[in-house]
Parts: C-alpha cells; sequence; structure tokens
C-alpha cells in the first residue's frame, strides 16, 4: 500500500472540474509539473487540507485524513514565501513551527538548535531575517518544517525565485535532508532540471489531472503530446 495516496480527489474551481490520483512511496520524491493553471498546487493545498475535496479521498499509510484539519495533518508545506517574521529570531522563526506562542520547553529549544544545525545554520539562532541571506532565509524556512516532524514535505515552488546555483543548492539540501529523516516530497515546479536533479518520479498535470506518472527520465522523454507541448 502507497504511503501517500490520494484517490480520485475531485475539486472545482470556477469553471474546471479537477481529479487527482496520485500515490507515493515512504520516503519517495514525485515531482509535479504541468502548465500554469493546470492545478498542481491545488493539488498540494488538498494534500495540505488548505482547501476541502469534493469528493474523494486522502490516505496516509492507509489512514484516511480527508476531513482534518491542516493543522492535524502529518503534513508539512513549504511556499514560494517562507515566511519569516522579520521581527523573530532564526531560532524563533523556526520556534513557530512547534508553538505560534514561542511556548518552548527545554527540549524543544534543542530541536529547534538541531534543525537549524541540519540545514547548516548553527551559530545563526539570534540572527534576525533581515541579517541573513536570501539563501540563509530558505534555510530557516527549511528548518521550520524539520522541526515539525511531519513524515510528508510538500514544497510549492519553494525556490522559483531563486537564481540557478542556490536553487541547485536548496533542492540538494531538502534531497540530503530527505533521505536522512525518511521524508516524502512532493515539490511543484515549473522547471523539469528540478524534477530531474532530485525527483524520482514525476507527475505531469494538464487541465486539473494527472495524465502521466513515472520515472522522471521516463517521463521528460515521453513522446506524449501534451508533454512535449509542455516541454518544447
Amino acid at each position: 500500500m502507497p504511503f501517500l495516496d490520494c484517490r480520485a480527489l475531485t475539486f472545482r474551481y470556477e469553471d474546471m472540474r479537477m481529479r487527482f490520483d496520485l500515490a507515493e512511496e515512504a520516503g519517495g520524491c514525485v515531482a509535479v509539473i504541468g502548465p500554469s493553471g493546470a492545478g498542481k498546487s491545488t493539488l498540494l493545498a488538498l494534500i495540505g487540507g488548505f482547501e476541502r475535496p469534493d469528493a474523494g479521498q486522502i490516505l496516509v499509510d492507509g489512514v484516511d485524513i480527508t476531513d482534518w484539519p491542516a493543522a492535524q495533518r502529518p503534513v508539512t508545506t513549504l511556499f514560494q514565501d517562507h515566511n519569516l517574521f522579520a521581527h523573530l529570531t532564526a531560532a524563533q522563526n523556526v520556534g513557530l513551527g512547534l508553538d505560534p506562542g514561542l511556548r518552548l520547553d527545554a527540549e524543544q529549544c534543542r530541536d529547534v538548535a538541531q534543525a537549524l544545525e541540519q540545514v547548516g545554520l548553527a551559530g545563526f539562532e539570534a540572527r534576525l531575517p533581515a541579517q541573513l541571506s536570501g539563501g540563509e532565509r530558505q534555510r530557516v524556512a527549511i528548518a521550520r518544517c524539520l522541526v515539525r516532524r511531519r513524515p510528508i514535505l510538500l514544497l510549492d515552488e519553494p525556490f522559483a525565485a531563486l537564481g540557478p546555483a542556490m536553487r541547485q543548492e536548496m533542492l540538494d539540501l531538502v534531497d540530503a535532508l530527505r533521505r536522512a529523516a525518511g521524508l516524502t516530497v512532493l515539490m511543484v515546479t515549473h522547471d523539469p532540471d528540478d524534477a530531474a536533479r532530485i525527483a524520482e518520479r514525476t507527475a505531469f498535470i494538464a487541465a486539473g489531472e494527472v495524465v502521466m506518472v513515472d520515472a522522471t527520465q521516463r517521463l521528460l522523454a515521453s513522446d506524449n503530446p501534451a508533454i512535449r507541448a509542455y516541454l518544447g
């Protein structure tokens, strides 16, 4: 049985009726690509609990979480806007992942320090976001995801605004953390190079449906007309 299993998820947005079927094994990484407006971010929002499907199921390790509120789902989402608070330190921004009121006990403080160390920011705990580079701010956002210890990580184009070298660095960091922690990762991206870099499998979405799911290199080489039109 797949660890994450989206079964016949349907959702209507304006005049588009979307239907998603997608499954992934524990510890895997699947990229989600496709044209703008195809429904990629909507799929992540349904899994994360930010949107409710009209029908269908979301199973995690065999448990139906379709009706669970977002805060209770075994899922963390990293958005393009990393949402760091300018007046809080790096450690405090990470600590928000554990308690929005930042009432952390000693063990949680150690968890925050460990998460920052995992992303290469040991010693940066007291720095404010304005004192960090763009890449360092992204690392803080990733650390906040890590500290939550949720088994599924959703990436909604979090690195799209970064330059090529920095984007590759962040992708490699996510890949290393996935392998170390056994995370299951779904990554929405417009760049097929991102998929080729870290995703074992890729799903192609068009017009609100999963058209194909396959090993990344096979999908990118597919002669499917919609995929060829998308890739150019």
